[in-house]
């Protein structure tokens, strides 16, 4: 297939809090690589249609940052661009992860709104770090304070990450969550399944990350791809776009062309037979 005119509005649309995004968006965790580069595929995104990045400020490598990035790219911002990141884990500046206490939520934002050059974030999702195994542990502390800097004006909409049903309905119980970001795809994490149909059900967006992260390439795919003229990594963000209108697609690459590819992947039209054929791949 051919990605030479397609933008990410092929994908659909769907309203993340009070803000109407393109379904597939786009993922900064790759970016910290080679600077002109990045700021070359965050501008072509835009320029593509994507109105939705998701990043963090714990996101860096040595020299490069992927907040700085993004506000080096497209500073000062489009109306119509959502910027989503993520609190709870932080890292020094050798790289060591730590999880944050309650208390350290509000630096974390207010280093991503330093970062970015807001004066607020259009949505945070706390991302639950191992002392919070899904399905166990209680986020109502960390939820609570994020809540709270919520109501102060810095933040305008919440999202939880790497989280259990339990962990949405806590959530829910302390304030509105618009997203939950997790780890899903074809082949990764497919008891989420539920979950991801729970969201649908509630209006709240589910955005799979590595949604096409894969060993061996499955041979159903790659039938699946070769059908259709499309690369199996297409089939695959497809299959997830596929799952239900709430579903928010966000890839993340350096490299211009698989920006194309990836962006491609939302004009990509699975048949019921085709689904019912990938389905059982885990």
């Amino acid at each position: 297939m051919t990605t030479e005119t397609i933008t990410a509005a092929a994908a659909g649309t769907w309203t993340l809090g009070d803000r109407t995004v393109n379904r597939i968006g786009f993922g900064a965790m790759r970016l910290a690589s080679d600077r002109e580069q990045s700021i070359a595929v965050l501008r072509r995104a835009v320029e593509l249609g994507v109105n939705h990045i998701d990043t963090a400020a714990f996101y860096f490598s040595p020299l490069l940052s992927a907040n700085e990035l993004i506000n080096s790219a497209l500073y000062p911002y489009p109306e119509d661009l959502v910027l989503t990141t993520k609190v709870g884990p932080g890292r020094d500046p050798s790289g060591e992860f730590h999880f944050a206490r309650p208390e350290q939520l509000r630096g974390q934002v207010e280093e991503n709104l330093r970062q970015l050059g807001r004066d607020h974030l259009d949505v945070v999702n706390l991302r639950l770090g191992d002392n919070l195994d899904r399905g166990t542990g209680s986020l109502a502390d960390h939820f609570g304070a994020l809540a709270e800097l919520r109501e102060a004006g810095l933040i305008r909409h919440l999202g939880i990450s790497n989280v259990s049903a339990e962990h949405l309905a806590e959530a829910q119980a302390i304030a509105p969550v618009v997203c939950v970001q997790n780890m899903y795809g074809l082949s990764a994490r497919r008891e989420d399944d539920e979950l991801l149909r729970l969201c649908g059900e509630q209006g709240i967006a589910f955005v799979p990350f590595f949604a096409i992260t894969h060993g061996q390439e499955d041979p159903a795919v790659e039938a699946v791809a070769a059908a259709h003229g499309a690369t199996p990594a297409q089939v695959r963000l497809a299959w997830t776009l596929h799952q239900g209108p709430q579903v928010l697609a966000i890839p993340g690459t350096g490299n211009p062309e698989h920006l194309e590819e990836n962006i491609g992947a939302g004009a990509l039209r699975l048949s019921e037979e085709e689904l019912r054929q990938l389905d059982p791949i885990r």
